[in-house]
């Protein structure tokens, strides 16, 4: 048994350090690039681009973005995968298509880069799981994600022409989406490791 807890947190570690490796890669690759990758961004109803919704939370504006987006992806990846490594997968992928259809649909003209809705969605996660799965490590998780990052809901509201609230604010509906889907019947037993 403690053989099997130590395989899992291994894999999970794993999980989040190859996250951030590929997230410094690519960031690394657009740097030598001199700025090439900024064309996968989301640009908003261009049909050519519809597919960026998948590259763009790969791609950052600057060290200092990279830097705050890590930070982010490895503290609500870890809370996602404490539940499960297919929960975290699942969720993972539900809210980045869905925050990127949303962003792509109703965003204001402009390059949406970077894995904040990622994070945003993840983040709602944290805390929507506690309502629609309200056994204790849920809530405890939420309120945890409530009382040292409850701040971050001021980032759904409009403050910087160069930061994409549209991606946090449709982040976190995405979030909370997948909350709701992954406690529906047919998937709630595939979603546990």
């Amino acid at each position: 048994m403690a053989r099997k807890l130590s395989t899992l947190l291994i894999k999970k570690v794993k999980i989040v350090g190859l996250l951030c490796a590929c997230l410094i890669g690519s960031h690394i690759a657009n740097v030598l690039l001199n700025g090439a990758l900024f064309q996968y961004g989301i640009q908003p109803r261009e049909l050519d681009r519809l597919h960026h919704i998948f590259t763009a939370p790969w791609v950052h504006g600057s060290f200092s973005h990279l830097l705050n987006n890590l930070v982010g992806i490895v503290v609500f990846s870890w809370l996602c995968l404490i539940r499960s490594v297919r929960l975290f997968w699942f969720s993972s992928f539900i809210i980045v298509l869905v925050t990127g259809l949303l962003v792509w649909l109703f965003g204001r003209p402009a390059n949406h880069i970077g894995a904040s809705g990622w994070i945003f969605g993840l983040w709602s996660l944290s805390i929507s799981l506690a309502w629609f799965d309200r056994r204790l490590i849920n809530i405890v998780i939420a309120m945890l994600v409530i009382l040292f990052y409850g701040g971050m809901v001021f980032g759904m509201l409009p403050q910087s022409s160069d930061v994409s609230f549209e991606s946090h604010l449709f982040g976190a509906v995405a979030g909370a989406f997948a909350a709701w889907l992954s406690t529906l019947k047919p998937l709630r037993k595939k979603l546990k490791d």
